[in-house]
């Protein structure tokens, strides 16, 4: 499953690393190389009890694609919360 970085930004509720992080610099300059970066885990929120889209793992990929191209498809894998 995809979806774009603007919108994992805005559900996650976190804020944008800048392009001077040594984590975003790093996946920019793989992406520079050719490289693709790999699927982010997401545990998804639940937006009536006001929980955020949880970002387990690659806040900095979703920053690096956001800088790249707002619109930008990234790869995910979402985990559900327990009920």
């Amino acid at each position: 499953m995809n979806h774009q970085a603007k919108d994992l930004m805005r559900a996650s509720r976190l804020p944008l690393l800048p392009i001077d992080n040594p984590h975003v610099a790093k996946d920019l300059k793989r992406v520079a190389k050719g490289a693709l970066l790999s699927p982010v885990l997401l545990v998804r929120g639940r937006a009536a009890d006001g929980l955020a889209l949880i970002v387990a793992d690659g806040y900095h990929r979703i920053c690096a694609s956001y800088h790249l191209d707002e619109d930008a498809d990234i790869p995910c894998r979402i985990a559900e919360l327990p009920s």
